[in-house]
This record gives structure tokens, C-alpha cells and sequence, in this order.
């Protein structure tokens, strides 16, 4: 097939859809993506590339990709969020039909996650290349806007929806990442357009030789350590994790380490010294071929989000992460993610925001011995491997694409 990926994130950002193109390419299909220029998650423009002007540039020396103009997100804030997501959809509107002429597809994909609006600039080209248009919902619009307090004011949650239902109409097939994102996506769209399509991983490059810096693997070698690994932002819950760092300070064995950064890595900085809380390490950001490095040497990997019913119906792409290395996993949320980690038997859960049950996971989980660990981490491996294969289901993606 001849597939069209429309992404505002793409590599070198780390996101699913980067292996999920690499993986189209190696199974025989063409593909082209456009997208922009890569920001996220710090707010400021890789090196190497500029705000202003198209790009092109090739993926893995041999993928077309197209950059379009781009207003980075700078350090949070609504008006940078706004600029960021409208420049995107003109920009793309502007740019892509003519950096794409004499170009044909069969299919257009686009990769969902915030902001839904990033669908916009397929749907011209949808028309002008006479191609199918699938959209892979990540995210719940305008359930999540409201969630994250990104939006409060009702009339104008309204008017997203009615945006959406736009976007979803125009589309041939809405594919969901979780089961329970069937029935909001149904409230916009017509139901028999709906499919069921989750996150995968690509583990091929779980032998990385990426060294863990020593400062970080003495810390991980010589504790107990609770690993998280993502995004530091509003919907992760921060405020509990940190609450069960001070419950587990009598614990001089366990350390809650978070990996990565976000718009709420500066409070936890505060946080971790106006409460002296030693057992909170907090390493900064790794390419995402450090993962793996970094799992392998975890005690337990955690994983938490607010107590909102949009992110009960999430299962964010860390689980299946998570599952893929074969490690226990602590899991303080509601809903899909919870329920994945407790068919897979790969670890303990417990309610979004709930600073006791998750202290107690924590504490059960290092009481347990080896073995039972080490069963939990076989357990979700052996689910990632029956449910989330990247090869399995790049097959099924172009099966779908092709109906």
C-alpha cells in the first residue's frame, strides 16, 4: 500500500508512531509522513531545525518525511498550547498539498494523541488524493481538555465537540486505542466506523547498548526502586506520588525514581526539597533507547494517572512499555490500564489518587521474594507478546486501512 501518516509528533520525538512507520516500511508498504517540527516534550525546537519553514528530510535514510511550520509549546501555558495547535492545522492546510503533489496514496493515517484538531489538514488531502482516512483516536476530545483543566467553560467544551464530530465525520475509520473509548468516540461518530486498535511496541530494540549513567545505576542497583518513566505532567498524578514518598521514607531500601520531564518537573524539584524526601530521585530525561537499560535494572515499574473518567478509559503506550520488559508493575489508576495489568497478572493496582493502597502495593511487592516478581514480569511479557506485538499488529493496521 501507498500510506500517508499525518503526525503533528514524529521523530525524532519518541512516540508509537515512529515504530509503527518503520515497521509499515519494512513490511513492504510505501509511506510518506508530514508533520512537524519536533518540540515535545521541553517546548523548544530540536537542534537542527527551525520554527519557521518547510522540511524535508528522510526517516531511517529512506522514509519521505515533510516538516511544515511549527509554534513550539514553549513552557506550557494555554496561549502556547493554542499557537502550537492551530499552527499545525493551517500550516498544514497551507503546505501539504503542494509539498504532496503528484504524490498518490491509498490510505491516510493520522496519529491522534492531543490535539484531535491535527486532523484537519487530512481531510483536503483525503479529498485530493482519493484516499481512505483513518484517524488512531490516543485521545478523548473534549473529554480531556476539560479533565486536565486545560478548558473549564462549558460553551466552549462544546463547540470542541462539535469540532470533532466534524473531523470524525469526515473520516472512514475511527481507530481507538482502548475498548472503552468505543462508546465516547460513538457519542460523535457513527458506530460502524469505530474499530478497536491499541498501542504496540516494537521491542527489537530492547538489547540497546545504552549505559545507564552511574550516578543512576548505583542508585537502581543498590535499591529498591519504583520506577516511573514519561511525561511529568498534570494527568500523572504527581501530587500522589509524592505523598508516598514521605509515607515510605521509614523504608530507607525504597526509592520512587521518575524518569523524564514535563511541565511539573520544576514543582517536584521544589517538592523533593522542601520535603527532604531523599527517596524521591528524579534523573531528568533519556532517549528512548535508554529504556530498556533502565527497566531491566527496575525493582517494579509504576505507572498513575488522575482520578478522571477520560483517563479511566486510557491505557497509556507506557503499559504496554512496561509489559514488553518484564518487569512488575505498580499501577495507581483507574479504569482500562488497571484492568490490562490485572488480566495480564503483571503486577498490583490500585485506585487513581489513592496514597494508602499504593504505599501498601509498594511495600507487598518488596516484601515479596524473588520469584514471585519475577513470575509477575514473565506474566506481562507473555501478555505484550499475545496482545500488543508491533508485527502482528502493523498486519492487522493495513488490514484495516485496505477494508
Amino acid at each position: 500500500m501507498k500510506i500517508l501518516v499525518v503526525s503533528q509528533y514524529f521523530w525524532p520525538e519518541s512516540f508509537i508512531i515512529n515504530d509503527i512507520v518503520r515497521t509499515l516500511d519494512e513490511q513492504g508498504h510505501e509511506v510518506v509522513v508530514a508533520t512537524g517540527k519536533p518540540n515535545y516534550p521541553d517546548g523548544k525546537i530540536f537542534e537542527g531545525y527551525s520554527a519557521k519553514g518547510t522540511q524535508r528530510e528522510r526517516y531511517l535514510g529512506k522514509i519521505d518525511v515533510l516538516r511544515v511550520p511549527l509554534w513550539p509549546r514553549g513552557e506550557g501555558g494555554a496561549k502556547n498550547l493554542i499557537f502550537n495547535y492551530l499552527s499545525f492545522v493551517f500550516a498544514g492546510l497551507l503546505f501539504l498539498p503542494w509539498m504532496l503533489r503528484k504524490r498518490e496514496f491509498d490510505a491516510i493515517l493520522v496519529f491522534a494523541p492531543s490535539p484531535i484538531l491535527q486532523a484537519v489538514p487530512a481531510i483536503p488531502l483525503k479529498w485530493l488524493k482519493k484516499a481512505k482516512l483513518a484517524l488512531w483516536v490516543q485521545d478523548l476530545w473534549p473529554e480531556s481538555l476539560s479533565a486536565t483543566g486545560f478548558i473549564h467553560n462549558r460553551y466552549v467544551l462544546r463547540l470542541v465537540g462539535e469540532a470533532v464530530k466534524v473531523i470524525y465525520r469526515h473520516c472512514d475509520t475511527l481507530l481507538v486505542q482502548s475498548h472503552a473509548f468505543v462508546e465516547p468516540v460513538a457519542r460523535y461518530a457513527a458506530r460502524e466506523k469505530i474499530q478497536y486498535y491499541p498501542n504496540s511496541m516494537d521491542t527489537r530494540g530492547a538489547q540497546s547498548p545504552f549505559v545507564v549513567p552511574p550516578e543512576l545505576d548505583a542508585v537502581l542497583t543498590q535499591h529498591f526502586c519504583v520506577v516511573f518513566a514519561g511525561n511529568l505532567g498534570t494527568a500523572q498524578a504527581l501530587d500522589t506520588l509524592v505523598e508516598a514518598a514521605l509515607k515510605l521514607r521509614d523504608d530507607a531500601q525504597i526509592r520512587i525514581v521518575l524518569v523524564g520531564s514535563g511541565s511539573r518537573l520544576d514543582w517536584l524539584k521544589s517538592q523533593k526539597l522542601a520535603l527532604e524526601l531523599d527517596n524521591l530521585v528524579l534523573p531528568g530525561r533519556f532517549p528512548v533507547e535508554a529504556m530498556s537499560a533502565i527497566f531491566k535494572r527496575s525493582s517494579a515499574l509504576l505507572v498513575s494517572l488522575t482520578d478522571e473518567e477520560v483517563f479511566a478509559q486510557t491505557i497509556p503506550s507506557k503499559i504496554q512499555a512496561y509489559l514488553a520488559a518484564g518487569r512488575p508493575i505498580i499501577a495507581s489508576m483507574n479504569g482500562e490500564g488497571a484492568r490490562v495489568i490485572d488480566e495480564a497478572g503483571a503486577g498490583l493496582t490500585s485506585p487513581a489518587e489513592q496514597v494508602p493502597p499504593l504505599v501498601a502495593n509498594i511495600r507487598l511487592l518488596k516484601a515479596m521474594d524473588t520469584q514471585e516478581r519475577a513470575a509477575m514480569g514473565e506474566a506481562g511479557r507473555a501478555y505484550f507478546d499475545a496482545n500488543f506485538d508491533m508485527d502482528s499488529q502493523v498486519s492487522r493496521l493495513v488490514g484495516l486501512l485496505q477494508r
